[in-house]
């Protein structure tokens, strides 16, 4: 090895000594308190919207494109889950077809439409709609249209980030103006959290921690909602626990008219 190969060996190394592997679960911890902080009013308003439009017949929408895609399965067809979810899945938004790919559908004016026509909803029903940076032609016109619609739009969002960029829709509207409740992830400067180099590259994407917090959140104030007015909420038990296929069986067949991933 000559000089410089070594010198630049030991600088990597030095730049891996400094480097705060820590500060992405002080970040996690930091951001979850300041979402119970701040964000129960939202999530309390979602929950009683959501609530009110399962006792009504509804169900609840959810969509999202990208790694955010995640956030519907998080909600959909699992024990301690809401079982009137009707999961919005488009293939060509999700990586398993390729990343690019699925970066070129999200910012393509007027896909939201193809996607939202094949969907049955009706006026009132809730429709989350989760995108970190809120700046995306698909989720920002998929909102926009579910709103003309007569749906109830949820969003989750960073507020911050995404007031700081420039929307990608034609109006230039993002998320959060197309939404009749937002609730905000609370991450003000960046989905990553730990620096490793000179640069200021990051590692450590918490977005998604962060979002499935606020999901379950969600789903446990619409149980809670239910539970306090003497009902029982519809909730998915755990399919290995004894009695479970019985219980999932009996909800299945409830929901499986409107919901039919189901």
């Amino acid at each position: 090895m000559n000089w410089r190969s070594w010198f630049t060996s030991l600088l990597f190394i030095m730049e891996g000594l400094f480097m705060d592997k820590a500060v992405f679960s002080r970040s996690v911890i930091s951001i979850i308190e300041e979402i119970n902080a701040t964000q129960e009013p939202a999530i309390k308003q979602a929950g009683s919207v959501i609530k009110n439009s399962i006792e009504a017949g509804g169900v609840l929408h959810a969509f999202s494109a990208g790694h955010s895609h995640m956030m519907v399965e998080e909600l959909f067809y699992r024990a301690g889950g809401l079982v009137p979810v009707n999961p919005i899945f488009d293939p060509n938004t999700m990586l398993h077809y390729g990343g690019r790919r699925s970066t070129g559908f999200e910012r393509l004016p007027g896909y939201a439409k193809t996607i939202l026509d094949a969907v049955e909803t009706r006026p009132g029903e809730p429709i989350i709609v989760v995108s970190h940076s809120g700046i995306n032609v698909l989720p920002v016109e998929l909102a926009l249209l579910a709103g003309e619609r007569g749906l109830q739009v949820i969003a989750i969002t960073s507020k911050t980030i995404s007031s700081q960029l420039e929307s990608r829709v034609p109006s230039k509207e993002h998320l959060y103006d197309a939404a009749q409740i937002v609730i905000d992830n609370c991450i003000r400067e960046n989905e990553m959290a730990v620096v490793y180099d000179e640069e200021k590259h990051r590692v450590g994407a918490y977005s998604t921690v962060i979002t499935a917090y606020i999901i379950q959140k969600l789903v446990i104030e619409v149980a809670y909602q239910f539970v306090q007015d003497g009902e029982k909420p519809p909730i998915f038990s755990s399919a290995n626990l004894p009695g479970g296929d019985e219980w999932n069986a009996a909800l299945i067949n409830k929901y499986n008219a409107r919901v039919r991933l189901l």
